[in-house]
């Protein structure tokens, strides 16, 4: 893949973290790069993109996405192969939906050279905070807010993008536990359940917070007219193998993500002779799998996630306790040929790999 040349201005920091960086200790979103790329958008133009050392950022209390909500963000990630160097996993894709998060939100186009050569130039600075360890990577949060300063009611005209990174060792360490939602809602059809807005995650913090108290570690939800089709996990898109198909809620009522690792799923998937079917699934379906024995696999998806084998379905008091995840043939072959691809162990046929 390639792109164009991006002017950019780059200000390294004089006092490198990267000591106090312990792979062996990695926790999720607790720690930064020592670098962040900046880029204004004013007057209908992107002004000259910027890498300068990770900062506080300084905010008027006015800043438009503070109050309307005006803020997309996508997640990426880089892997070191086993020659030490950095590749970026899908990078353009994850562009590519940013720009459909950001047509719907009223905020304009991020170019590709900004989003992906500014990428790549960011991680060629701080290559040394991609980690080694076995399944660590480098989370990649690329986001724009909403920077006018105006409380009135009405689309911004100034922007913000950037980049930050973190480490990243695996989000889940055991199969999940999934609460099967049927009273709150996160998406309805002409909404923007598709995108990756702030606004989509704020919503879910409450339901989350009282399935967390339950002892579940994440809600599968379902459709907001009859509560009765699964959409996505708050985190993930959701597959089941039922009968020996891979059955995953398809995206045409515009209220699940296009997801970057649940389309790299169905492609693999595809290419080893497995059936697909991208279709809607209601909990009915899947409990009546279940106790036909046909429901055999169910994981999740996601750039955070990767692939996160999903142990038991709870929907109100009906349980459906999967069989131990060393038992799955799909889920644990999944992962493997995803980690191949993303740790450079076999050749990228599908051109998914931006070399850093």
């Amino acid at each position: 893949m390639s792109v164009m040349e991006l002017d950019i201005k780059i200000s390294k920091t004089p006092n490198s973290r990267i000591s106090e960086f312990n792979q062996e200790n990695i926790q999720f979103g607790k720690q930064y790069s020592d670098h962040m790329l900046v880029a204004h958008y004013e007057d209908g133009a992107w002004g000259t993109p910027e890498i300068i050392p990770f900062a506080n950022l300084s905010l008027s209390p006015a800043t438009t996405f503070m109050h309307y909500g005006q803020a997309i963000f996508e997640g990426v990630k880089a892997y070191k192969d086993a020659n030490g160097k950095a590749r970026i996993f899908r990078p353009q894709d994850n562009w590519k939906r940013m720009n459909k998060s950001a047509h719907r939100m009223a905020m304009p186009d991020v170019p590709e050279e900004l989003f992906v050569e500014g990428m790549r130039k960011l991680i060629e600075i701080d290559e040394a905070w991609v980690p080694t360890a076995a399944g660590s990577s480098l989370y990649i949060r690329p986001f724009m807010i909403a920077t006018d300063e105006f409380v009135g009611v009405r689309p911004a005209t100034k922007f913000t993008f950037l980049i930050i990174t973190s480490p990243a060792a695996a989000y889940y360490s055991k199969p999940v536990s999934i609460f099967v939602h049927d009273e709150y809602v996160r998406a309805f059809p002409g909404g923007i359940g598709f995108t990756k807005a702030a606004g989509n995650y704020g919503a879910s913090m409450y339901p989350d917070q009282q399935i967390k108290k339950m002892g579940y570690d994440q809600i599968l939800w379902t459709d907001g007219f009859e509560h009765k089709y699964v959409q996505e996990i708050g985190t993930m898109n959701v597959f089941f193998v039922i009968d020996g198909k891979v059955i995953t809620p398809d995206l045409n009522s515009g209220t699940i993500l296009a997801g970057v690792t649940r389309d790299s799923v169905i492609t693999i998937l595809k290419e080893r002779g497995i059936i697909v079917e991208e279709r809607p699934i209601s909990i009915d379906e899947l409990e009546e799998a279940y106790k036909n024995g046909k429901l055999t696999e169910a994981f999740g998806t996601g750039t955070a996630a990767s692939v996160a084998p999903i142990g038991k379905l709870t929907f109100h008091t009906d349980e459906m306790q999967l069989r131990p995840v060393e038992e799955w043939e799909i889920v644990n072959w999944v992962k493997t040929t995803l980690d191949d691809i993303r740790y450079g162990r076999v050749a990228d046929t599908h051109g998914w790999i931006l070399p850093v």
